[in-house]
């Protein structure tokens, strides 16, 4: 793939709990600079960080995160208060007690008011693969298929593992056509990303990818 396709689809993530205000503007110029789909920063920064970007940027930020073990209710205010900021894409982590209790009618009816909390932003759900059976992952793809979420996304990158090829696989032979696919975690190279976007991702969520290109020796003739 060319560079310029693989940055088109990252979501250029800080995350960190000390990420300063310096450090969210200057991935947003990155995100701009670059052309990535979208910069993923915490909640608290996403109304400075749309002022600062206009229309020139998606701006994304994650609720219910890392643990998703909020209340339906928390999600759906941290979702409408993010979307009033400015929010273009929202990042929702699932609650994987419910999970593993298997009570995935309550995991899709809570995926399903976030997803009006949206009012038509794009949605992301992360299911966090590395704390899931093969059985769980299976039916999480049918739940967020039936839930009207945009996405089904691997990781939140805070906990045991992120992204595999392996499950990136089972999410495109088990979701339904509608629901596009986020890697995200663990994606350290070049490589790494091809390998994902071939299996069927069609975002990448890392803070590397950019940072890899802005070290490339050919990119002053790539821009």
């Amino acid at each position: 793939m060319d560079v310029k396709e693989i940055l088109a689809l990252v979501d250029h993530t800080l995350l960190s709990q000390a990420a300063t205000w310096d450090e969210i503007r200057a991935i947003c110029d990155d995100g701009m600079k670059y052309q990535t789909a979208s910069v993923c920063i915490p909640a608290s920064y996403v109304k400075q960080a749309k002022e600062y970007v206009g229309d020139r940027l998606a701006i994304c930020t994650v609720i219910g995160f890392p643990n998703g073990y909020s209340t339906t209710e928390t999600k759906c205010f941290e979702c409408a208060d993010a979307v009033n900021n400015g929010a273009d894409e929202i990042d929702m982590v699932v609650n994987i007690g419910w999970i593993k209790d298997k009570k995935y009618e309550d995991v899709l009816e809570e995926i399903r008011s976030v997803k009006n909390a949206c009012r038509g932003k794009l949605l992301k759900v992360i299911i966090e693969t590395c704390l899931l059976t093969e059985e769980e992952k299976i039916k999480m793809c049918e739940v967020v298929s039936a839930s009207g979420a945009d996405y089904i996304k691997t990781s939140t990158g805070f906990s045991t593992g992120g992204a595999t090829p392996a499950d990136i696989a089972l999410f495109r032979d088990h979701v339904a056509s509608h629901v596009k696919i986020k890697a995200a975690g663990g994606i350290s190279s070049l490589e790494d990303a091809e390998t994902f976007v071939s299996l069927g991702a069609s975002r990448l969520g890392t803070s590397r990818i950019v940072k890899i290109v802005k070290n490339l020796p050919t990119e002053k003739d790539s821009y």
